[in-house]
């Protein structure tokens, strides 16, 4: 959870190795089985080019998967950031915190509120901003979610002096 090599990082989240195979590895298969399936039996000409197409963005968010699930997410006192210097939220700018159950948030995650619109960022598996949200979570353990969240919590009441 805590990252020892770094002080300033007060939580990390990775994404669980499980997950991850689980996940690329299928969006890897679909590719290749509608593709597959496009060349051995086409139905018509437009089909083939759709199922070829499906194909190639099902390969290519594998691909994207993979790159973005690589990196760790860390929270340190100012900003929340992964590990390829993208800094995602900074805390100043938080203005809630969405944990509950029917909350609009990525799987074993949670849901940011921002004061200001930043522009929409996606890394499949691991976080998305779109507007005044960001969610983290997704292929990511729930424990370490849930620790990183209650940081954040903690962060918020102690700045808002609650």
């Amino acid at each position: 959870m805590q990252n020892s090599a770094d002080p300033d990082v007060l939580a990390t989240v990775a994404a669980s190795n499980g997950r991850r195979f689980l996940g690329i590895g299928m969006l890897g298969f679909l590719g290749a089985l509608v593709i597959y399936v496009a060349f051995i039996s086409p139905p018509s000409f437009g089909w083939q080019v759709f199922l070829i197409a499906l194909g190639v963005v099902s390969l290519m968010m594998a691909d994207a998967m993979r790159r973005s699930t690589a990196h760790v997410l860390e929270l340190t006192k100012t900003e929340l950031r992964d590990s390829g210097g993208v800094v995602i939220a900074k805390v100043e700018d938080i203005t809630g915190i969405d944990r509950g159950a029917f909350a609009f948030k990525p799987s074993n995650g949670f849901l940011l509120h921002m004061k200001n619109p930043e522009p929409r960022k996606w890394r499949p598996g691991l976080w998305w901003r779109f507007g005044r949200r960001v969610g983290v979570g997704g292929m990511t353990p729930g424990r370490q979610t849930k620790y990183m969240s209650e940081i954040i919590a903690v962060m918020l009441a102690e700045r808002d002096g609650a």
